[in-house]
């Protein structure tokens, strides 16, 4: 290929390589668009689910057809221009694949804090749960527009760190344990413009069991 195909960025190649193998499908939930009320509610899980992320799966399987025939040709202005395509449908998809396992209802252990190592990492680095909650909250709220709050892990420094992230970014400088929507369609239904009220109510339904399980996979 054309060296300037360095320009394109490491997520949107590795995506876009992908393709030529399998498709990018809508994961099915663990649990029923019900579940999780009064924390989110039944339209809002509906709406966000079976519209919002089947949309980001389909122009993401688009973007990544386009990529493949673009590649076939050695289009490399072509390849470039779709980057922008894959990153942020990719992002989406992958966004939210995590973030629907990152929540359980609380008849499944929703809401259940931490324990073990992950929850002795939360506490080593911000003394307590609630202080890290209280932290993530504060930077999560302060997202301007849309986007993702992270609780993630540095393999560089064998540490937790929160990261936010704009639009549908995904999170690569760490490995993502934790990530909590905010954009308006997670939230606007049932919460309007009180951003805060949700991320302080979604704690009630996060599934700390998948959070350890991607922690220790991570260490």
């Amino acid at each position: 290929l054309h060296p300037s195909i360095n320009m394109l960025s490491r997520f949107a190649r590795t995506q876009a390589r992908r393709a030529f193998s399998t498709a990018a499908s809508l994961p099915d939930l663990k649990y029923d668009y019900t579940a999780l009320e009064p924390v989110v509610s039944a339209k809002i899980m509906e709406l966000h689910h079976s519209k919002h992320h089947a949309t980001y799966v389909n122009n993401l399987n688009a973007a990544l057809e386009s990529y493949a025939a673009a590649e076939a040709k050695n289009d490399v202005a072509k390849m470039i221009a779709l980057q922008g395509a894959i990153k942020f449908n990719g992002g989406g998809h992958v966004n939210h694949t995590i973030f629907w396992e990152n929540l359980a209802p609380t008849s499944a252990g929703g809401g259940e804090g931490p324990s073990g190592d992950l929850a002795a990492a939360i506490e080593a680095k911000w003394g307590s749960v609630e202080n890290f909650i209280k932290v993530f909250n504060a930077k999560t709220a302060a997202i301007q527009g849309s986007g993702w709050g992270w609780l993630g892990y540095n393999a560089e420094s064998g540490s937790l760190d929160i990261a936010t992230m704009s639009n549908q970014d995904p999170l690569t400088s760490m490995t993502p344990l934790l990530g909590i929507d905010v954009w308006e369609h997670a939230y606007y239904l049932d919460y309007m413009n009180a951003r805060p009220k949700y991320l302080e109510n979604i704690w009630k339904v996060v599934n700390w069991s998948d959070v350890a399980a991607r922690y220790d996979a991570a260490k």
